[in-house]
């Protein structure tokens, strides 16, 4: 069995770390929660704290994906 060196896989000339430092650009966009009391809908980006906008809760569950998501059993 041969060994071969790992590669670090290549992101087609965009290095996101090199740009920003974090990984994500500073503009990152909105993810919507559901508030866990209220039920109202909430979009927060990634520096803002975790609580509901309506009611102040701190119980936010993120939003179902609307894809299609299919698992094949074996």
């Amino acid at each position: 069995m041969s060994r071969e060196a790992y590669q670090v896989p290549s992101m087609g000339g965009q290095n996101a770390f090199a740009e920003g430092g974090s990984g994500m650009a500073v503009d990152s966009p909105a993810v919507v929660y559901i508030c866990g009391h209220c039920a109202s809908r909430v979009s927060l980006r990634r520096s803002e704290h975790i609580r509901c906008k309506e009611c102040g809760h701190r119980v936010l569950y993120k939003e179902r994906t609307k894809r299609m998501v299919q698992f094949e059993a074996r």
